[in-house]
């Protein structure tokens, strides 16, 4: 008992820390950008109107919909969008062309996930960085300089893993939500009649008598809910009890004291709207509370970057990318890995914005639309899982997601009203990246028609060589082929230029699966084609950690020899040559070639041992 309360522990704090930095930031702007957009005109009612709104939107969005009802939605003890898309997709493989909707919607939400890793961010710790103009006007010229070299160092830090520094993660962000729940108290204790907003009929009196107001201000009041897909996303991290733990104990009270105070703040002085969370401070706590600030977003910026990584090589097993090279930062945890190319293009692009924008206001107004679009889609997604997989009732499914899609509508309908003021770049980032999923998945699906045109059948083509059979050399082949019971062209080659079979030969086929794990038991399937020949397809979940030598080591329990220092690896590398199709649009084909070209080998991806790979390329036209 003492050992299960202890693990409750650690995994809540480590759920404070990864799943909570974000959305515990979100005090650093939130009601500045509400009341700093102009729209609503700045009276004692108006305040409690917003922290109304505020409070219900932390309520509504984070507590009962992802909390309460998405958590439950798990896939194998897995979260996210890509597990949820995963659940849908099986929910109703029996309906084709919904399936195929489904894929797509998903897969654009899984897009947008890199728009809203690209603004999140940024605005965090350019407006923690910004309450240096609150110590003095002096170090406004540093905040943009300073934004920079702190994510330059962050995405630097990366490919030395967070093993080291990922222990401290939960108790800074501790610290952190006691530090804005204090600061919250002490504005509240002067003002304690703020505390009549919890009250739902603020909320409702405020959109009642200004519905046009109400409407366009949920475009900055959806910032309070930054990071909520992390709740989701990280629960099979740490389950679903620790996430709900530190929810409903620290960072819910934390946020809501805070948001309280700066309303207290408010109603005292109103000209602390410029920055009302850094005046919430004694002018000696300035310095520290912006290094702690800054800290938490750094965190908070880690953890999506560590998401990003994770999302990526899961599209990649789904398909949907090509293979990117991928380091391993921990020996313990193979979730910990880091990916060079989503590293330095998202700083890139994290460096872009804040040279674009400038200021956290600015980036507010390109927050929400990324956001909002993914919150939509996990609602939508929820229906069909509830629905076709528990199989709930009609009516009851309708009634527990529909109400939360409308909420979902209204704030994205809000969020549509900053398109032009930067809104935009997210959804640029997140298009960009769907039309190369989309490339890459159709320019694969040719490729693949293409080798089957051309593909022979396995066992009959072994019948006729063993009726003139080769020499045979000792040691075992093993031959990597996307369909089972076809040729792989790397034996024709072979076969071609060497003019020998080895003494065993084993044709392997990858099978990734839209399901996270893929137990041991069911790892291989293995057939005898005779003659020391076998078809052996490998099978893997989109989480799983593709390991080929790993998985054919268990041959031996399958009453097949795998000896590895007598094996070598044979594949092939082809090259793509654009051809003119009606297929695919010319440029398409030219950027999948180059996707193609580009794509790491997959003997690193599948941690084949390097001294016993050989690659025979041929040319092939789409």
């Amino acid at each position: 008992m003492q050992k299960t309360r202890s693990s409750l522990a650690a995994l809540t704090l480590g759920a404070i820390g990864v799943v909570y930095g974000d959305i515990g930031t979100s005090v650093l702007y939130s009601v500045k950008e509400v009341f700093r957009s102009g729209h609503v005109p700045f009276t004692p009612a108006n305040v409690y109107g917003v922290l109304s709104v505020l409070f219900w939107t932390l309520t509504v969005i984070v507590s009962l919909k992802y909390v309460v009802l998405v958590l439950r939605a798990d896939n194998n003890g897995e979260g996210g969008l890509v597990a949820m898309l995963a659940l849908a997709s099986q929910a109703v493989k029996d309906k084709p062309q919904l399936r195929k909707s489904l894929l797509l919607v998903g897969l654009f939400g899984t897009s947008l996930f890199y728009g809203d890793g690209v603004i999140t961010p940024a605005i965090s710790v350019l407006s923690a960085v910004e309450g240096l103009e609150v110590v003095s006007p002096h170090f406004r010229r540093a905040v943009i300089p300073l934004t920079l070299l702190i994510l330059l160092c962050l995405f630097g830090l990366q490919k030395r893993g967070t093993a080291g520094v990922g222990k401290f993660f939960g108790p800074v962000t501790l610290v952190w939500f006691f530090c804005i729940g204090a600061l919250g108290v002490n504005q509240i204790v002067g003002h304690p009649e703020i505390l009549a907003a919890l009250s739902p009929h603020h909320a409702l009196l405020f959109i009642w008598h200004s519905p046009g107001i109400s409407f366009i201000i949920l475009g900055a009041v959806v910032l309070c809910v930054t990071g909520a897909e992390a709740l989701y996303a990280d629960l099979g991290h740490f389950g679903r009890t620790p996430i709900r733990l530190a929810w409903f104990s620290i960072a819910m009270p934390a946020l809501t004291l805070n948001y309280f105070g700066q309303g207290a703040l408010l109603l005292a002085n109103p000209e602390a709207v410029k920055n009302p969370f850094y005046m919430m401070a004694p002018a000696w706590a300035l310095l520290p509370l912006v290094l702690l600030a800054t800290l938490a977003a750094v965190i908070a910026s880690q953890a999506l970057i560590t998401g990003a990584f994770s999302v990526t090589r899961q599209v990649i097993q789904l398909g949907y990318l090509p293979r990117l090279e991928v380091r391993h930062t921990s020996e313990r945890e193979t979730g910990q890995i880091y990916i060079p190319m989503v590293n330095w293009g998202l700083f890139v692009a994290i460096a872009l914005a804040v040279l674009l924008f400038r200021t956290s206001d600015n980036l507010a107004a390109a927050y929400g639309i990324a956001v909002t679009l993914d919150m939509l889609i996990t609602t939508t997604l929820t229906f069909f899982v509830i629905r076709y997989r528990w199989n709930y009732p009609l009516a009851l499914c309708i009634g527990a997601t529909g109400f939360f899609f409308c909420v979902d509508l209204a704030f994205f309908s809000s969020n549509l009203l900053k398109l032009l003021d930067g809104g935009w770049f997210p959804l640029l980032i997140g298009g960009t990246v769907f039309m190369l999923m989309m490339t890459w998945r159709q320019g694969r699906n040719l490729l693949h028609e293409r080798l089957q045109s051309e593909a022979m059948d396995l066992p009959e083509f072994l019948a006729s060589v063993w009726r003139h059979p080769p020499a045979r050399v000792p040691g075992t082949a093993i031959f990597l082929s996307g369909e089972p019971g076809t040729v792989p062209n790397a034996l024709l080659h072979n076969l071609r230029h060497n003019k020998v079979l080895h003494a065993q030969n084993i044709f392997v086929t990858v099978r990734n699966h839209e399901q996270p794990w893929i137990e041991p038991a069911r790892r291989l399937w293995v057939k005898s084609l005779g003659s020391d020949c076998w078809q052996v397809m490998i099978h893997y979940g989109f989480k799983d950690e593709p390991d080929m030598p790993a998985a054919l080591a268990l041959l031996r329990t399958k009453g097949c020899r795998f000896e590895p220092m007598e094996t070598s690896y044979f594949l092939s590398r082809d090259v793509i040559i654009p051809s003119i199709s009606h297929r695919m649009a010319p440029w398409r084909e030219k950027l999948f070639a180059q996707m193609h070209r580009n794509a790491s080998r997959v003997s690193d991806f599948l941690q084949m041992p390097n001294n016993s790979v050989v690659e025979l390329g041929s040319k092939i036209e789409l």
